[in-house]
């Protein structure tokens, strides 16, 4: 009885932790970057939140899996990581440059947008994170959509599992095209460095937690957030479950435009994956865009 007791209180708190884990290890990560900031070191805070919680991840996948399949190797760990280095690295090379050049001060004073400068720090995130997300919700839609854009986005739906560490598995002219989309819309509105930076920021948290491969519970969050729950059925093969849910942070414009996909009865596929034939090796990857268009021009 006592031993039955303590399997049932642990199975309370086991629940409860399933129900936490989402919001607040976001909430950690980000809070981290305010302090940083604070601190005038917003890199360092940023990468010790970012390596945080990409650790943390990985303790959290092995002891409460989503899938325990998904635990062992797909052979495609290095090829994950080299896609993550080189989108990571030209993000902080254009970065660079566009302080160099003077992009970076871009903001209400030199757009032609609007920006409320003097709503609290929160309000105007909120509202960065919305507008952005219009653009990043059609640079994923138009990617499914339109076959060049597919050919660069297939890279990162031919996984076989989702677990933290392919949350960077993009190609290169997959990342740019998003980002086109997504800051552009954002420093047209007017919006400042340092908010354009909380939606980088952020964007980058939210990738860990929704790859994940942990058993977590969103509840009411599944309505405001693209979370793991959500994600795994934009990587179904079946197209009527694949072709939703293209919010990166935020599932607004999938509400909106009636993409949002959750159904109740039943859980997502864990045979995942796309039937294009993207390469096994990195290079070969890198350079399926080319060599999928020369492909089909023959034919």
């Amino acid at each position: 009885m006592f031993f039955r007791s303590i399997s049932h209180h642990l199975s309370i708190l086991k629940n409860v932790f399933r129900q936490i884990v989402w919001p607040l290890m976001l909430i950690l990560s980000i809070y981290c970057y305010f302090f940083g900031m604070k601190l005038q070191h917003p890199v360092l805070a940023f990468n010790f939140a970012y390596f945080g919680l990409a650790g943390s991840l990985y303790f959290l996948e092995r002891a409460m899996p989503y899938e325990s399949a998904w635990l062992f190797s797909d052979g495609q760990i290095l090829n994950d990581i080299g896609h993550t280095i080189l989108t990571k690295g030209l993000s902080q090379l254009l970065t660079t440059s566009a302080t160099l050049f003077g992009l970076a001060e871009f903001g209400p004073s030199t757009s032609f947008g609007f920006w409320p400068e003097s709503w609290p720090l929160f309000f105007q995130v909120c509202l960065a994170l919305m507008i952005a997300e219009f653009g990043l919700y059609w640079a994923h839609r138009l990617a499914h959509q339109w076959w060049p854009a597919w050919c660069w986005h297939a890279v990162h739906h031919s996984v076989t599992k989702l677990w933290f560490v392919n949350t960077g598995r993009f190609h290169l002219f997959d990342s740019l095209w998003k980002s086109a989309f997504a800051l552009s819309l954002a420093l047209l509105a007017g919006a400042p460095k340092d908010i354009v930076m909380w939606v980088l920021v952020i964007t980058a948290f939210i990738g860990f937690l929704t790859h994940c491969n942990v058993d977590m519970r969103c509840g009411w969050l599944n309505w405001i957030f693209n979370t793991p729950q959500l994600h795994r059925w934009h990587h179904s093969q079946v197209l009527e479950e694949g072709n939703k849910n293209y919010g990166e942070n935020l599932i607004i414009w999938d509400i909106v435009f009636s993409t949002r996909f959750l159904p109740s009865n039943r859980k997502p596929p864990l045979d995942i994956g796309c039937a294009d034939p993207v390469p096994k090796k990195f290079l070969g990857q890198i350079a399926y865009p080319v060599t999928a268009w020369l492909k089909r021009q023959k034919m």
